[in-house]
C-alpha cells in the first residue's frame, strides 16, 4: 500500500502525516481548516477537495476526528468517503468517539467489504511527532496485519485488543483513569500547597510512593490481580486515613470531590465484609458486583 487518505490534520493527524510522508507513503489530505491543510501540503501531502476525493485512489483510508458525528459524516455524508472507496480498501480509525458509534461504523463498513481497525492513539502529539505513539487496536488480526506497515512508522507500540471495538473501549478505559487520576492529582498538590508545603516538593515525595507509581504498576499485580487481597494495607486503615485527609481539607478551604468518592467506595467494601482485606480488594469487590448485575 502506497497511497494513504487521511482526513483530520489537527494536532495529531498533522505529525501523524508528516511521518508517513517521510516514510514514502503518498498521502492524500482532507481538512475543514485549510492552513492546516496548506501546512502539510508544504511537507509533501496532496490538498484534496472532499472526502470522497481522498479515498478515490486510496489503498488506506484513516480518519483522526474529534468525535462520532464528524466521522460519521466524513464518511457517510455528501461526498463522504462511502461514495467513492473501492471494496477490499484499508479503513482505519484513530478517533476517541463512543463505541457504540464505532459499532455502527464497523457493521456499515463490512457491508462494503471494507476492511476496519479501530485504533485510537495513546501517549500525546508529542509522541506522534516521534512517531512514538501507542495504538489501542481493534479488529481482525489480519486486517491489523496488513496495517502494520502503515502503523509502524506511527507508532512504536501496537497492541491488539480484540475484535472490532475493542480498541476504541480499551482508549475509553484509559481516559476515564487518566482523568480521574488527574483530578486526584490537583487535589493532592492544593491540598499540600494549601498546607504549606512545596506543590515540587511533594510530588518529588509521592513519585517514590504508590501515589505517584500508580496502582497498576505497584499495588494491583501484586494483590488482588494475583487472587491475594491478604492485607498489606487494609481498607479499614484507608477509610481512617482518608477520612483525616477530608478534615484537613476543611480546615484550609480545599474541595476534596475525589476522596468524598473514595470513601464511600471504601465504606461499601467495609459494608460486605472487607474491612481487613488489602485496599486493592475493592477491584474484587466491583467484579462481584458486575457478576451480580449479568445473573440477575
Amino acid at each position: 500500500m502506497k497511497n494513504i487518505g487521511f482526513i483530520g490534520v489537527g494536532v495529531m493527524g498533522t505529525p501523524m502525516v508528516r511521518n508517513l510522508i517521510k516514510a514514502g507513503f503518498r498521502v492524500s489530505v482532507f481538512d475543514i481548516n485549510p492552513h492546516a491543510v496548506a501546512a502539510v501540503v508544504a511537507d509533501g501531502a496532496t490538498a484534496s477537495a472532499s472526502p470522497a476525493a481522498v479515498a478515490a485512489d486510496a489503498d488506506c483510508v484513516i480518519t483522526m476526528v474529534p468525535n462520532g458525528a464528524h466521522v460519521e459524516a466524513v464518511l457517510f455524508g455528501d461526498d463522504g468517503v462511502i461514495t467513492t472507496v473501492r471494496p477490499g480498501t484499508l479503513y482505519i480509525d484513530m478517533s476517541t468517539i463512543s463505541p457504540a458509534v464505532t459499532d455502527n461504523i464497523a457493521q456499515r463498513m463490512a457491508t462494503r467489504q471494507i476492511d476496519m481497525l479501530d485504533a485510537p492513539v495513546g501517549r500525546s502529539s508529542q509522541h506522534a511527532e516521534a512517531a512514538d505513539s501507542l495504538f489501542m487496536v481493534g479488529g481482525e488480526a489480519a486486517v491489523l496485519q496488513r496495517a502494520r506497515p502503515i502503523l509502524e512508522r506511527l507508532g512504536s507500540t501496537i497492541i491488539h485488543c480484540g475484535a472490532a471495538g475493542a480498541g476504541i473501549r480499551m482508549k475509553i478505559v484509559n481516559n476515564f483513569l487518566a482523568s480521574a487520576t488527574n483530578v486526584a492529582t490537583s487535589e493532592a498538590l492544593a491540598l499540600a500547597e494549601a498546607n504549606g508545603i512545596d506543590p515540587e516538593l511533594a510530588r518529588s515525595i509521592m513519585v517514590g510512593t504508590v501515589a505517584g507509581q500508580g496502582h497498576l504498576a505497584t499495588t494491583y499485580p501484586a494483590k488482588v490481580l494475583r487472587g491475594d487481597t491478604s492485607p498489606g494495607f487494609m481498607i479499614e486503615l484507608v477509610v481512617k486515613d482518608v477520612g483525616i485527609a477530608i478534615d484537613l481539607a476543611k480546615s484550609v478551604g480545599v474541595n476534596l470531590s475525589m476522596a468524598e468518592t473514595a470513601l464511600a467506595t471504601y465504606a461499601a467494601a467495609i459494608a460486605k465484609g472487607h474491612a481487613r482485606d488489602d485496599w486493592t480488594a475493592i477491584y474484587a469487590l466491583a467484579r462481584q458486583r458486575l457478576q451480580e448485575r449479568n445473573s440477575s
